[in-house]
């Protein structure tokens, strides 16, 4: 199978390899990908900092993407809830044992426990744009608590994670005030904020901020004392004060959540966004695209 695979460090340090098709052992699953979506977490493996949060040696080949959609190929004999021919999407880690290489190859392996199926309406062109983003969101917003109409200011809220994280909190009850480009207005108020605005100045009170943009400091002082604050990049948050609860988290594969986030994507409160699609062969530009910033939705690689 053609799988991208890191060669270097840089915005074109990888190359697409030609890599023997995978098996799925006990548990596991073969997605023959129809769809690998773009993340800035690529980036950061391209870059080296994502090895050295997981651990990984520069000498290991490794593979970039974290988001498949596809269909079902081939299943261990002890799966019997995804049967061939099932459409389906998940998160996957390029670094897990299982794995010679991440989403964006022409088979990923992936454990059952960690797929869930493509319901009707949805394009699995749109699908790989789901996992990642809409679980990341939503396992912050659980650490935050329940919403009992408690306000929270979301940044970077027309981002991946951003955009998700307005979605999800409106859904479960917070009053959410978004922060991003005056352009994004439509889609912030589309995706539930009660309020849109494009700078932090005199912005304060809060009961709790999602900061998708990673400001850090300057979020921070948006939250009121003894509020809490949701940090993305896990150690890189900023110092808690004024009684301030700092968290954050690694995102985990979790195929019950992400059944639950693309039914609500085929209802309509969950948009998928997509930035442009292009072939394996011809990724560069789209993470080169992701490196240049501004994107809204994810760019997707097909095979």
């Amino acid at each position: 199978m053609r799988a991208i695979i890191v060669t270097g460090s840089g915005a074109n340090g990888f190359a697409v390899a030609h890599l023997a098709d995978p098996e799925p052992a006990a548990g596991q699953v073969r997605i023959r990908m129809v769809a690998a979506a773009v993340n800035p977490a690529d980036l950061h493996i391209l870059d080296g900092w994502g090895r050295d949060v997981a651990g990984i040696s520069p000498e290991r080949q490794m593979g970039l993407g974290l988001d498949v959609a596809g269909i079902v190929d081939m299943a261990a004999p002890d799966v019997r809830n995804l049967p061939v021919g099932t459409p389906v999407a998940a998160l996957t880690f390029p670094h897990a044992s299982y794995s010679a290489a991440g989403a964006a190859a022409e088979y990923v392996i992936v454990p059952a426990a960690d797929v869930a199926p493509v319901p009707d309406g949805i394009d699995l062109l749109d699908a790989a744009t789901v996992p990642l983003n809409s679980l990341t969101a939503d396992q912050l917003l659980a650490r935050l608590g329940p919403a009992r109409g408690r306000r929270m200011l979301v940044t970077g809220a027309a981002g991946g994670v951003g955009g998700y994280a307005v979605a999800l909190a409106a859904l479960t009850g917070w009053a959410v005030t978004a922060l991003a480009r005056p352009s994004d207005t439509e889609f912030l108020t589309r995706a539930g904020a009660t309020k849109t605005i494009s700078s932090l100045e005199g912005v304060t009170g809060f009961d709790a901020v999602m900061d998708g943009a990673k400001l850090n400091e300057a979020a921070l002082e948006a939250v009121r004392n003894h509020g809490m604050y949701a940090g993305v990049f896990p150690g890189r948050e900023p110092k808690s004060e004024r009684g301030i609860t700092i968290v954050s988290g690694v995102v985990v594969p979790d195929g019950h959540r992400l059944r639950e986030m693309l039914a609500l994507t085929a209802q309509g409160k969950l948009e998928a966004r997509r930035a442009g699609t292009v072939s394996l062969q011809n990724a560069a530009p789209a993470y080169q695209a992701l490196r240049d910033g501004g994107q809204r939705g994810r760019w997707v690689l097909t095979p």
